[in-house]
């Protein structure tokens, strides 16, 4: 009998555990890369999509059974959403999978970036306790300080109870201020700015948030500041941040996106002082990734059964 398995295409492995439970429902297939090229031929005979890569805005015209795609996480940026709803694909993300993870890496950046463990650790170990001592004069507590959430929806709100719990004040800039969580001041973008002793940034990138912290939103920010940013490298203006890190005027910055990924190791982010770098790993943890897994996994055949999942973002494909 042939077989008549759907077959699915992931653009990069899946939780270890979870991937031959996916596989003992259809026929699998992983990229060996994540190239253009790649992507573009093995999506030619594959009935859904698996993402955890950028897919080339054209894909869809390479794949002429595809019925369709799961986000593999929450970001739709790396998906051409009109394009495959154009072409009657649903394309399905999985909100709130990794929230937790985020928050977390938001609080053990800032924590880094305030208290200056690992550099404390790496002294101590270098040159001895004398030498390792001073550096926790410098260091400063996030209670009493103010935090400012752009993009205040699952995950921000999330981390916006975080640090009220920890004692801050917290603002929050989103499109909906009326949807605000208790205890966050609504707060425009430069106010935000101007009164944040910590800004960490949480929204997805879209035309209106493309260069949203520019070099003047910079300059704005109170000296000592940090920026965390766990939403999308081109959100903000990076030079300007390598800047305001080398003129002294901010206290720290962690990114875990950048502008092109991979980094290579010679981009000017590396010779930036009091700069945590990261390969955009604040939503990856093995519980998440097992969590994130498990509701493609649902998701994904749900999807191939003809249902409608309640995650699907374009649902005007099955009108």
């Amino acid at each position: 009998m042939p077989n008549t398995r759907p077959r699915v295409l992931l653009t990069n492995p899946i939780h270890p555990e979870l991937q031959p439970v996916l596989a003992a429902q259809c026929e699998l297939l992983l990229a060996p890369d994540t190239s253009p090229a790649t992507l573009k031929r093995l999506v030619a005979d594959v009935d859904a999509l698996v993402v955890r890569a950028q897919l080339p805005p054209d894909l869809f015209d390479h794949a002429p059974r595809l019925r369709a795609i799961v986000r593999h996480g929450v970001g739709l940026d790396m998906i051409p959403v009109a394009a495959a709803t154009a072409r009657g694909i649903p394309v399905a993300n999985l909100p709130g999978s990794n929230t937790q993870t985020v928050v977390e890496y938001c609080l053990a950046a800032m924590l880094h970036l305030r208290r200056g463990l690992a550099t404390m650790d790496a002294r101590l170990r270098s040159e001895g306790w004398a030498a390792a001592r001073p550096f926790a004069d410098s260091g400063t507590e996030l209670a009493g300080g103010t935090c400012g959430i752009v993009g205040v929806g699952a995950i921000g709100s999330r981390l916006a109870a975080v640090a009220s719990a920890l004692g801050m004040r917290v603002l929050g800039l989103t499109r909906r201020p009326e949807s605000l969580p208790p205890g966050v001041e609504a707060a425009g973008k430069d106010a935000l700015f101007a009164q944040s002793d910590v800004v960490v940034l949480c929204c997805p990138l879209t035309e209106q948030t493309r260069g949203l912290v520019d070099a003047a939103t910079v300059d704005s920010m109170k000296p000592g500041a940090i920026l965390v940013n766990v939403a999308r490298g081109p959100v903000i203006d990076t030079d300007a941040v390598l800047r305001a890190l080398r003129e002294g005027r901010l206290g720290g910055a962690a990114l875990d996106v950048h502008d092109r990924q991979p980094l290579t190791g010679g981009e000017p982010v590396f010779d930036a002082p009091n700069l945590l770098l990261t390969p955009h790993v604040a939503g990856i943890s093995d519980t998440s990734m097992r969590a994130m897994s498990e509701q493609a996994i649902a998701t994904l055949m749900a999807l191939l059964r003809g249902e409608r999942p309640s995650s699907v973002v374009n649902p005007e494909v099955f009108r």
